[in-house]
Order: C-alpha cells, then sequence, then structure tokens
C-alpha cells in the first residue's frame, strides 16, 4: 500500500517540479516580446484571436490600436483592453488574456520571420525556405477582416539600421505592382495594420 502510495505521489512531484522549472526559466510573469497571448471578448467573439508581441512589445488589437504589452502581466493587459474598448459596448467588456506561448530560449533560436496584426495566425515563423513577402502572409493563415491589405509593413535592421517597406496587396493583386513582394530575411518583421473606419 505503502508504495502504491509512492506511485501515485511521483507524478505529481514531477508536475510541480516540471512547472517550478518553466517559472524559474521565465523569472516573471510579465509578458515579452515574443510571447503570443489569447484575448476573448465576451462581448464580439469576432475579435477573438492569438496575438504575437513584437520586437519592441506592442500589440495590434482591433478597435483599440497600438498597445505596449511588454512588461505587463496578463491580468494588467486585460485592464487595458478594457478601458481602450469601454465605449464600444453597451455594458463593461467582458475580456480574458491567456499566455498561450513564451519566448523560446535564446540557445533554441532559429532563423525566423514575425508576422503580426491582422492576420489569422500571427506569430514567429521559422524560415525552413525563402519566402517572400506574400507567402509568408499565407503561412500566417492570410488576412483577417479588419486588415488594411493596402498599407502591409515590413521591417528590416540592418547594421543596427531599421528600415521601413510598404506593401500594397491591392495592387499586387491587380497585377499593378510585383516589384514589392520581396524575399525575406530572418528577423524581418511585417505589420498588417487594422484598416481605418472608410477604408
Amino acid at each position: 500500500m505503502r508504495f502504491v502510495r509512492i506511485l501515485l505521489f511521483f507524478p505529481l512531484l514531477l508536475a510541480f517540479w516540471s512547472e517550478a522549472k518553466a517559472q524559474s526559466n521565465r523569472g516573471s510573469d510579465r509578458l515579452q516580446p515574443g510571447d503570443v497571448v489569447s484575448i476573448t471578448v465576451y462581448q464580439d467573439p469576432k475579435l477573438d484571436r492569438q496575438v504575437l508581441i513584437g520586437p519592441t512589445g506592442m500589440i495590434s488589437f482591433p478597435l483599440a490600436g497600438q498597445i505596449r504589452a511588454g512588461g505587463l502581466t496578463p491580468a494588467a493587459l486585460e485592464g487595458v483592453l478594457k478601458a481602450r474598448l469601454k465605449g464600444r459596448f453597451t455594458e463593461e467588456p467582458d475580456i480574458t488574456v491567456a499566455l498561450v506561448s513564451l519566448k523560446p530560449d535564446e540557445a533554441d533560436l532559429k532563423p525566423k520571420i514575425f508576422i503580426t496584426g491582422e492576420v489569422l495566425r500571427p506569430g514567429p515563423f521559422v524560415m525552413e525556405q525563402r519566402l517572400n513577402l506574400m507567402q509568408a502572409i499565407a503561412v500566417a493563415g492570410g488576412f483577417s477582416p479588419f486588415a488594411a491589405k493596402q498599407r502591409i509593413q515590413l521591417r528590416r535592421k540592418i547594421d543596427g539600421v531599421e528600415s521601413l517597406y510598404v506593401f500594397n496587396y491591392n495592387d499586387f493583386f491587380s497585377g499593378a505592382n510585383f516589384e514589392n513582394n520581396i524575399n525575406l530575411r530572418p528577423g524581418d518583421v511585417i505589420i498588417v495594420p487594422e484598416r481605418g473606419l472608410f477604408e
């Protein structure tokens, strides 16, 4: 009987040790660039999405705009979102923020690009092969209904200097502009902004 109790206790101890190790590796429960959070809005499920925290610590969320999420806890980010969306609903918005995945350890990093904003699956993507801008958006599941397709940004840092390229998907789709569908490099950040009211 005693042996059975020890066997039952061992998996619990192992689970606790794994959780503690993950927490110690993390250092704190504050969000960091590279983390992915799941945001749920009870009043409007169309707003539910997973959002990548970009290299600058910013996220983009429909109706709330750009928010500095890096350094906040998930609960604090909930508070910021509630304040931004408060006037959009007849009642106080019920918002839940949950951490989906952590920024990977530095030793585990592989060449990646980052896609954030109004795509269906934002996040970091390992560059298994050469990708151009349109292929990367396809890997991220394509555009969300809120995407400003004519104002897609590609940010690239070379020797500490950041360059900004603007890509107009509508021109590309109509065949008017193929040149701006450039090949990507590791570290590139693609931002698909939220469209304005009259876009």
